[in-house]
């Protein structure tokens, strides 16, 4: 357990190295709630936007670069498995998504008298399935593409559309009915969908139960496809 919390402390030292992480995942949410002017409706999109940056733009490249630069295959002859590697890394990235967000809230809040979420234990909940979806499609894309810098493209051109269709970014009402049907199928509507509906106070159950059912599928697909080397 000392060695796990170890290699989750080094793990986010160096996510807060990154400045783009930092930037995006701190910074850029704020910029947006500023142009929204506060608009306590967005902040759950913002939310789950802030998880898929870590997720699916920031761990699919980390983790290509252990196994390209063979760290993952040096930890599998040491009492460190790589597998507490990979699980540092997932606490690493929802622990920042969780800083991120806590941010943004506070600064909705605080700043521009926001309205607060009627159910913390909810929103709560909401935020960890969703963080632990979008790592597992993360994890996905790590398995799948074989270097770092591929892993690093791939995240981003996934993600990018991801938040922008899935209502993340922008309302989905506001786009046109093309765009809106793709999103349904879109792993991160629910994420939003479960966010919204936890800071309204009401438990979204079918969109937890999709988000459940993509981070065992994620996880498996993950675990058959991913090569050490």
């Amino acid at each position: 357990m000392r060695a796990f919390g170890a290699l989750v402390t080094t793990e986010l030292r160096l996510l807060l190295r990154d400045p783009a992480s930092v930037f995006f995942m701190m910074a850029f949410p704020l910029m947006l709630l500023v142009l929204k002017r506060g608009d306590s409706g967005a902040v759950p999109g913002y939310v789950a936007m802030i998880a898929a940056i870590g997720g699916m733009g920031a761990l699919p490249g980390v983790v290509a670069s252990y196994r390209e630069r063979k760290v993952l295959k040096r930890l599998a002859t040491t009492p460190v498995s790589p597998l507490l590697l990979l699980g540092a890394q997932l606490v690493a990235q929802v622990t920042a998504a969780l800083a991120g967000s806590a941010l943004l809230i506070v600064t909705a809040i605080t700043a521009f008298g926001a309205a607060a979420p009627r159910s913390v234990p909810l929103l709560a909940l909401a935020f960890v399935l969703c963080s632990v979806t979008v790592c597992a499609l993360g994890f996905v894309i790590a398995a799948v593409v074989g270097n770092a810098r591929g892993a690093n493209l791939v995240g981003m051109l996934v993600m990018f559309p991801m938040i922008f269709l899935a209502g993340a970014a922008v309302p989905r009402r506001a786009l046109p009915d093309s765009l809106r049907q793709i999103g349904d199928f879109l792993p991160l509507t629910p994420g939003v969908d479960a966010l919204t509906s936890a800071w309204s106070g009401t438990a979204a159950l079918f969109p937890m139960m999709i988000l459940i059912g993509i981070i065992v599928a994620g996880t498996a697909v993950a675990a058959a496809l991913f090569r050490w080397e």
